[in-house]
């Protein structure tokens, strides 16, 4: 079939589109933390139940010391204080600006190779880097109302605080991932099951759930709001929301985009499951009621651009 990894590209930013969605209404009927640990729970028995179906194993098979501490690094990172960041955002700024700043995700990734892997960071990175943050102040940037000549925020510190360490979390959480997965494809025998190889990035994938979801635990134990979890459990509708989070997010998000990747070309696959914060402006917009300015569309497509640089120049 013509055009299947672009396809597959596209339907995986529709889907992360839902999962934004759904993850802003269960944050605020849950908690962030709450929806975070249901997700990455219910992420571990769904992927473990593809693998025992794959490889015949529920677990990381052959997963060694070196890949469990890098792919736990990178849930530390990109999971527990990512997600959390990026979570919390959706309660302070919404999922439609906390989405924006998950466009810093590459850069942040691409200075993430630099500094653990001695990647280069070429010119067109540099400048891909200035585009997608100029398109983010175009969005949180704006005139005051009282003084005209000045210019402030369009949204509350803490939010965009929030954002940024979403975007930066995940961007490094991807580049610690990618280490890991070097030592697990190295500890993968030559005589092992035939899918195996395969089916490594989402037995790397449960790693990072288990990391993660013990991070959060570890937090709200800390914080003495474990009982926030069985509350949980009494709001219906907030559970299947973060029921349906993890469904369209870590479970077959994360199955397709691995799919699109093998049928497209990498740098137009990623930059079409990059068109989140583009895609869920209108559905956001109408659930929401909320108006929509055209300096926040301009902001959005900038920062479009910019994340498209990285991967298509």
């Amino acid at each position: 079939m013509p055009y299947t990894g672009e396809i597959l590209s596209l339907s995986v930013a529709v889907l992360w589109t839902a999962t934004a969605l759904f993850a802003d209404v269960a944050s605020h009927r849950l908690g962030a933390m709450t929806v975070n640990i249901i997700r990455l729970s219910f992420a571990t028995v769904f992927i473990a139940l593809i693998l025992f179906f794959t490889i015949g194993a529920p677990y990381p098979l052959y997963a060694g010391g070196k890949a469990w501490f890098w792919l736990g690094l990178s849930a530390l990172v990109g999971y527990t204080f990512g997600d959390f960041c990026l979570f919390n955002s959706y309660l302070v700024i919404g999922a439609r600006f906390g989405q924006l700043f998950m466009t810093l995700a590459p850069p942040a990734a691409a200075v993430a190779s630099w500094i653990f892997l001695g990647e280069k960071m070429e010119g067109k990175s540099w400048i891909a880097m200035a585009v997608t943050l100029t398109g983010i102040a175009i969005s949180i940037l704006g005139k005051d109302s009282g003084n005209s000549s000045k210019i402030k925020f369009s949204l509350p510190v803490k939010g965009i605080l929030l954002g940024l360490g979403a975007g930066i979390g995940q961007g490094v959480g991807l580049v610690l991932s990618k280490i890991g997965m070097q030592h697990y494809q190295m500890d993968i025998p030559a005589d092992s099951p035939s899918d195996m190889e395969f089916m490594m990035p989402f037995a790397s994938t449960m790693i990072r759930a288990i990391v993660g979801a013990a991070g959060f635990i570890a937090i709200m134990a800390l914080q003495k709001n474990l009982g926030q979890l069985s509350a949980a459990r009494k709001d219906g509708k907030g559970f299947r929301y973060a029921l349906l989070t993890t469904i369209f997010g870590p479970v077959l998000g994360v199955s397709l985009s691995l799919m699109a990747v093998q049928y497209a070309n990498a740098g137009i696959a990623q930059t079409l499951m990059a068109l989140t914060p583009v895609l869920i402006i209108l559905p956001y917009c109408l659930i929401h009621k909320q108006k929509v300015k055209l300096r926040e569309i301009a902001g959005v497509l900038v920062s479009m651009i910019g994340v498209s640089m990285f991967f298509l120049l």
